[in-house]
C-alpha cells in the first residue's frame, strides 16, 4: 500500500505540474481548471488513496464497476462523474452514486435520469456529449450528439425535475474532420459551449482533455479534465 501511495503521489504531482504549466501557457488561473481521475479499472482502496492525496472528483464509465466502488467508498467527500455509455437499464443504479453524468446524449436517456433523480430525491449534474464525428441525426461512435441536436437536448435537461443541465462535454474523435486534431476539435466545442451559455448561462462546465492531450484542452478553456493512465499507470486489458 506505502510503494502504491509513492507511485500515485508521483504520478499525481506529475500531473498537477502539467496542467499549471498548461493553464500559465493559456494565461488561465490553476483553480480555473478541476483534475477528475478516471478511476475505471482501478480498485477501490486507490481511490481511498487519491482521496487521501487530494483528489475530490473521480470518474468511472461502467455500472457494474462503479456501483461497489462507490459504496465501497462512500464515506468519502468525493464527486462521482459518470463518463461511459450509459444504457436506460443502468440508470436507476447509476442516479444511486452519480453526482454528474457526462454522457447525456438521446432525450430517452434524460426522461430515464429525470425519473431516478427523482425517485431518490436528489439532483443530477447533466452534460451533454457532443460527438464531433457524427453527422446530423446521428450518434458518435463512442457516444453523443451531433452538434446541431445540442440546444434541443439542452432544454430537454434544463426543464427535467431532478436534473442540472452543467454544461458539455467531449471525446477527441478518431475518425471524421477533427481525428488527430486535439486543439481544433476542443476550440470547436468552446464555440458550442459560449452558444448554449446565451441560453442557459449557468452551464459553463467544459469536461474535455485527457491524459494524451489535456494541454489542448486547457489551451482551448475546458474547465474540467478527466485523467486516468497518467494518475494511474496503464491500464490491464479487460476480458
Amino acid at each position: 500500500m506505502t510503494d502504491r501511495r509513492t507511485e500515485l503521489a508521483a504520478n499525481l504531482a506529475q500531473v498537477e505540474e502539467r496542467i499549471a504549466s498548461a493553464c500559465l501557457s493559456a494565461g488561465r488561473k490553476r483553480e480555473e481548471v478541476t483534475l477528475i481521475v478516471v478511476t475505471k479499472t482501478y480498485p477501490a482502496s486507490d481511490v481511498r488513496i487519491l482521496h487521501g492525496l487530494g483528489v475530490r472528483h473521480v470518474a468511472e464509465n461502467r455500472d457494474q464497476d462503479a456501483a461497489p466502488k462507490a459504496a465501497a467508498c462512500a464515506d468519502l467527500s468525493l464527486t462521482w462523474h459518470f463518463v461511459g455509455q450509459l444504457q436506460t437499464n443502468k440508470v436507476r443504479s447509476v442516479a444511486g452514486y452519480s453526482d454528474v453524468v457526462q454522457s447525456v446524449d438521446r432525450v430517452k436517456l434524460v426522461t430515464a435520469l429525470s425519473a431516478a433523480a427523482v425517485r431518490d430525491a436528489r439532483e443530477l449534474g447533466c452534460l451533454i456529449q457532443v460527438a464531433l464525428d457524427a453527422e446530423s441525426g446521428e450518434r458518435g461512435d463512442r457516444g453523443g450528439v451531433a452538434p446541431d441536436a445540442i440546444e434541443e437536448l439542452a432544454a430537454s435537461v434544463a426543464s427535467a425535475e431532478g436534473l442540472r443541465l452543467d454544461g458539455l462535454m467531449t471525446v477527441a474523435p478518431l475518425a471524421g474532420p477533427y481525428a488527430g486534431r486535439q486543439r481544433a476539435a476542443f476550440d470547436r466545442l468552446m464555440e458550442f459551449s459560449s452558444r448554449l451559455r446565451r441560453n442557459h448561462p449557468a452551464a459553463n462546465m467544459v469536461s474535455a482533455g485527457m491524459s494524451a492531450d489535456l494541454e489542448d484542452a486547457v489551451a482551448a478553456g475546458a474547465t474540467h479534465v478527466r485523467v486516468g493512465t497518467a494518475v494511474l499507470g496503464v491500464r490491464p486489458r479487460l476480458g
